[in-house]
């Protein structure tokens, strides 16, 4: 008998690319290996990323977490997934993407969506009669900006018709890697979500509402069965077994959107308590009792893994992504930060050099929407901005203003958060790419004014979510377990000598956006 405990093989697939983890029933991530996938900016805000990539990097990786830990892939007994959220793929009945997955970040059916929706009194372009429903019913609506599966299966009726007639069902992201791994095609309660058709009144009973089905402009038919987090829906296909180097007697886990993973992953499991996750883009999460909407905020309780609760979620359209885009476009091809490894050598180097400018970041300031934002405002024609250069300034300000710009954004949306809990978050779990960065962990809790919990291996955090989900769904362990199996690394308190620096940074920010928020919707052209 093998010494090695049962291991769940859990997938963490983000905007980035792969990640690929063994995840023990106790918590602990033994094995990782990462893989990117190229994303595809299209004209007219698209944004495409090709599915068989995704199941490609799942492939290299399962073999290169064999190669490195044999033992603990052999004791492999179940596959679980955390994936990005807001996607949509058009299949076939032979299970065949019919086209390039349709990102979270894809905008091109903001216009179908008025269309469908549209009608007078209007709330963001849509029928206030609709969002009463939406609201009620599912306790959110379809993004204006067309950032959801509503508006991307609309955009493909209209403008690929060939493609929906021969489209049986559309998928979300999470649900196409267990249409791979299984042949089954489900959908779960969170990755359904934001196709906004169905009744999320009870949080153990998620179904379709006839109406707002009907009412979708997508036919009923092309609509996934839906299961919970936890549900087994299945073993590994055998084509999926052999891709992956595993017996086919594996079970596979229907799993979940990264948010929902990541709050499991965080070990936040009581309601109110909540997490931060910095990657591409950004949210605070944390479970609560009831269903719950804030329209004016973007701010939402939504089905999620633990069937007797939802999770409230807020969510920053761009965090990371805008440390992509400096490092890329601004400081220079022979700066060091540009050969550097993103998801580490990257946060080394900035560590180096943003600890030598003071807070405040010499007057410069940055405003993060650089591609649009969700919460607390869902405004598509943002864009970011850096403000007050110098000639004084150096490019050590700049990189400190974005962190600093990313954490003031991030303030911005902690105070809806706050007033939707009912009570200021004393404290927030810190977990995601950006994590690994001493200073940016500094910071925020410098400019959010509470302890930033590090949660160990904060980059594994979905993985590990999605590992436990995993170890949930078998019936290894249940989700009072969890908090005990996640362990914290350290705490960053907040420097008091900085609070009047940013107490007046905020203020200045979120005047920027009053007075330039008009100005960007009259010059918004569509990236």
């Amino acid at each position: 008998m093998s010494a090695v405990p049962p291991q769940v093989l859990a997938a963490d697939l983000g905007t980035s690319g792969m990640k690929l983890a063994l995840v023990g029933y106790d918590g602990q991530v033994v094995g990782w290996e990462s893989e990117p996938v190229e994303l595809l900016i299209l004209p007219g805000g698209g944004a495409e990323q090709v599915p068989q990539h995704w199941w490609d990097a799942f492939g290299r990786c399962a073999a290169r977490l064999a190669a490195r830990h044999p033992a603990h892939f052999d004791a492999v007994t179940t596959v679980c997934c955390s994936t990005q959220g807001e996607g949509t793929i058009p299949v076939s009945a032979a299970g065949e993407a019919l086209t390039n997955c349709i990102l979270w970040m894809d905008m091109r059916g903001a216009p179908n969506l008025r269309r469908q929706f549209g009608g007078r009194p209007a709330i963001n372009g849509l029928s206030a009669a609709r969002h009463a429903r939406w609201i009620r019913m599912t306790g959110g609506a379809p993004s204006p900006t067309g950032k959801d599966p509503a508006a991307h299966m609309l955009w493909v009726r209209d403008e690929l018709p060939e493609v929906y007639q021969r489209t049986a069902t559309f998928l979300n992201v999470l649900d196409y890697l267990n249409l791979r791994l299984t042949g089954r095609t489900v959908a779960t309660v969170d990755s359904i979500l934001t196709s906004w058709v169905t009744d999320n009144r009870d949080p153990g009973r998620i179904s379709y509402d006839a109406t707002l089905v009907a009412g979708s402009g997508i036919d009923r038919d092309k609509l996934p069965e839906i299961v919970p987090c936890t549900e087994v829906i299945g073993t590994l296909s055998r084509p999926a077994a052999d891709h992956l180097g595993l017996p086919a007697s594996v079970r596979v886990v229907a799993g979940a959107i990264d948010n929902t993973a990541a709050a499991i992953g965080a070990g936040t499991i009581s309601n109110g308590d909540c997490h931060l996750y910095l990657g591409t883009s950004s949210w605070i999460a944390g479970h609560y009792p009831t269903k719950k909407t804030d329209v004016r905020h973007g701010i939402a309780s939504i089905p999620c893994a633990l069937p007797d609760r939802y999770l409230m979620t807020a969510l920053q359209a761009t965090a990371a992504g805008n440390l992509d885009w400096l490092r890329d476009n601004v400081v220079g091809a022979g700066d060091p930060l540009v050969a550097a490894d993103f998801r580490g050598e990257f946060f080394e180097l900035s560590d180096q050099i943003v600890p030598t400018v003071p807070a405040g970041a010499n007057g410069v300031l940055y405003t993060p929407w650089i591609f649009g934002e969700r919460v607390p405002v869902d405004d598509l024609s943002l864009r970011a901005g850096l403000f007050n250069i110098s000639l004084r300034n150096t490019r050590a300000d700049l990189l400190r203003a974005v962190f600093e710009g990313i954490a003031l954004n991030t303030r911005w949306m902690l105070r809806p958060v706050n007033r939707f809990l009912g009570r200021p978050v004393e404290s927030l779990r810190l977990i995601g790419g950006g994590a690994r960065s001493d200073s940016w962990t500094q910071i925020l809790a410098d400019v959010l004014g509470v302890p930033i919990h590090r949660v160990s291996q904060p980059v594994a955090a979905n993985a590990r979510g999605a590992g436990l989900i995993g170890a949930i769904g078998v019936g290894a362990i249940t989700a009072a377990d969890v908090p005990a199996l996640v362990s914290v690394a350290d705490v960053h308190e907040p420097d008091p000598r900085t609070r009047s620096v940013y107490d007046e940074a905020f203020g200045t920010f979120v005047d920027l956006h009053r007075r330039l928020a008009p100005l960007y919707r009259r010059i918004a052209r569509r990236p």
